[in-house]
């Protein structure tokens, strides 16, 4: 993907000031274990609407249940803390409610591909003006380090003792055949990359997801072995391929990698404008029958 770092970096020289502005300062430090990579996750998500410039009273933070979901307390705007896998479900009544609102979901690996997988498959065939920002830790990290729909074949969580033997999950792949109409992948690591990959589902006019490979070295890395968060942040760096070499590489070569950036954008009408368009057309017509 070719990343327009201008456009990134031109509020990135004070990063602490994104704390007093888009943050609730009485509720931090936050709570996130140490070497956590939820916290870079919701930074990049505050930047990229800094650098959109959007109005905080327009824009409404929602989360389900899960480590991921902490950010929405944490986070100053317009904000809700749903029930497990029911963010979407209550995202898309905000939208609807009020289609002028920029509505972004936070949520977990677990909690968007598990308990919420049906609401997320269809918000993604509605096309429902929403941006989910996924923070995918491929395990459910609060809960105890059960494996989680993310986790890859064989590695082992609390309830996988002897390895996982499901496939894993691909959610950003799920969206878009399911009818997204943008759809990208992000790394804790690759920031610059992942603020502009949000930025851009913000802009579009529809569904959008963003599935971001987080860490989680207190669970998914000790229980795997992958070391310190360190390592498993230096693992993202040696292991990711852009979209477009991952194209021209074999299964076997992509076995393994963390495939990044833009894997689907095309634009088609957006749920909530349809609605309200609907609306608008029988109130004419009624006003034309009376």
């Amino acid at each position: 993907m070719n990343v327009n770092t201008g456009d990134v970096s031109r509020n990135t020289k004070n990063m602490s000031n994104l704390i007093y502005k888009y943050m609730r300062p009485e509720h931090l430090p936050q709570i996130w274990c140490p070497g956590c990579g939820n916290g870079i996750i919701m930074r990049d998500v505050a930047q990229a609407i800094e650098n959109l410039g959007l109005n905080r009273n327009q824009t409404v933070i929602v989360s389900g249940i899960g480590c991921s979901s902490r950010a929405a307390g944490y986070m100053d705007f317009n904000t809700i803390h749903t029930t497990h896998g029911r963010a979407i479900a209550f995202a898309t009544g905000i939208k609807l409610a009020n289609p002028e609102l920029q509505v972004i979901v936070l949520a977990g690996d677990g909690d968007i591909a598990a308990i919420g997988g049906n609401h997320l498959i269809h918000a993604a065939r509605r096309n429902i003006g929403l941006t989910v920002v996924v923070m995918n830790n491929n395990i459910y990290g609060m809960t105890g380090g059960q494996y989680s729909p993310t986790t890859p074949t064989g590695e082992f969580g609390t309830t996988a003792p002897y390895g996982n033997l499901d496939r894993s999950f691909d959610i950003a792949g799920l969206a878009y055949g399911a009818g997204a109409s943008y759809a990208a992948r992000g790394s804790a690591y690759h920031v610059q990359q992942t603020i502009q990959l949000i930025q851009d589902g913000i802009r579009n006019k529809g569904f959008s997801i963003i599935d971001v490979a987080s860490i989680c070295p207190t669970y998914y890395g000790r229980k795997n072995k992958k070391g310190s968060a360190v390592d498993m942040m230096k693992w993202q760096r040696d292991n990711a391929v852009t979209v477009e070499k991952a194209a021209h590489m074999t299964p076997e070569e992509l076995h393994g990698k963390l495939v990044i950036g833009l894997l689907h954008h095309v634009q088609y009408p957006e749920f909530t404008y349809q609605y309200q368009e609907l609306i608008r057309r029988l109130a004419e017509e009624r006003e034309a029958n009376e």
